[in-house]
């Protein structure tokens, strides 16, 4: 089955279902010499974990990473890393009544009409669960990306209609600490407390909803990304696209960008004591990427994520024959995504800047 890793020169593939023995990542390309902290690859996963709370799934997952190879002495060897996440709480019987019918919305009449077999026990490949391999390869990316001096913070800027108002983005540190001092994941804690009470009464309704989630990457160096195909922004976006119940994607100024004039959008260059190794820009429309190429600003983008397809209510569908069925809500499933969602944007950020990064290394070796 192809379509399982992701990356050039910082290269990931995993491996494993939601229902199977384990799930995994293998990264291969990771420098050698990097520090590599068990603590923090667990402290990731914890983020993404199932069961965290009463708005998150309550399967109980505890998401112990272990690393067989590529690390030694706590530094990375430069071979391929290895790191295989156990599966603990699988309940196979919550699927058999979806064995022969098609979820709405679900990858259930895709995988069956592609492969002629599916792994029906909650969703195999196409579950969600698949996205702790990434994220525990996203934490050795940021260690990676840490030696740069690149920092990564994501949260939930929005929860159905309600919406976090902008943050002062000067001190990612402080937004962190204010991001892990809620469960919803969002920074501002008046709107994560509104966040809460409304994805609580969803889940109780038998309903989902859906969010999205706001980053900003700081201190790119100035030259990341590939022309034509390979924009850093395209790369972003369809590292972000590849995750699980994510609509849409914008980078920016982004969709409102669209409803301004060119000299309300262009960002003006100015440089500090005549340095161009000193270039800034006024405003920051282009998100930090102009021609494909990081600017050497904030990287900013936004991820929109849909409701979650699995409701705790009766729907009808068709099953493998044809015919009409009613499929059931039943199993345990979160009733909004996007605060397990969060760790896992980062991930697939830092994956996508670490590439970059070694891209753009081994440009200036070569020249």
């Amino acid at each position: 089955m192809a379509g399982n890793s992701f990356g050039d020169l910082f290269r990931i593939s995993t491996f494993g279902e939601s229902h199977g023995k384990a799930i995994g990542v293998i990264l291969d390309g990771c420098p050698p010499n990097i520090a590599i902290d068990e603590d923090f690859i667990q402290s990731e996963l914890d983020k993404r974990k199932p069961g965290q709370s009463k708005i998150t799934t309550q399967r109980k997952e505890s998401d112990t990473a272990q690393i067989l190879s590529g690390v030694f002495e706590g530094k990375s060897t430069g071979t391929p890393i290895a790191i295989l996440i156990p599966n603990e709480d699988q309940r196979s019987k919550d699927y058999s009544h979806i064995k022969d019918i098609f979820r709405p919305s679900h990858a259930d009449y895709t995988y069956h009409m592609k492969y002629g077999h599916r792994d029906y026990r909650g969703g195999g490949r196409s579950s969600a669960r698949e996205t702790a391999a990434r994220v525990a390869a996203g934490a050795i990316a940021k260690s990676f990306l840490k030696q740069h001096g690149i920092e990564i913070f994501a949260h939930v800027s929005g929860v159905g209609k309600i919406e976090s108002p902008n943050l002062d983005t000067k001190d990612l540190e402080a937004l962190l600490d204010l991001r892990e001092s809620n469960i919803a994941r969002c920074a501002d804690p008046a709107t994560a407390n509104e966040m809460i009470e409304f994805i609580d009464a969803v889940r109780k309704s038998g309903d989902t909803v859906g969010g999205r989630i706001s980053t900003i990457i700081r201190n790119v160096p100035v030259g990341l990304g590939e022309p034509v195909f390979d924009k850093l922004h395209a790369d972003l976006a369809k590292a972000m696209m590849s995750i699980n119940a994510v609509h849409g994607f914008e980078y920016g100024s982004g969709f409102a960008g669209s409803e301004l004039l060119g000299s309300q959008h262009n960002d003006l260059f100015v440089s500090e004591e005549h340095d161009i190794h000193r270039t800034k820009t006024h405003t920051n429309f282009s998100g930090g990427i102009q021609g494909g190429i990081s600017n050497g600003m904030d990287i900013t983008f936004k991820t929109a994520f849909k409701p979650v397809a699995t409701i705790m209510r009766d729907q009808q569908t068709i099953d493998s024959n044809g015919n009409e069925a009613t499929v059931q809500g039943k199993g345990r499933h979160d009733p909004c995504v996007v605060s397990r969602a969060v760790i896992i944007v980062e991930a697939m950020a830092a994956l996508v800047i670490a590439d970059h990064l070694l891209k753009q290394s081994s440009y200036k070796n070569v020249r």
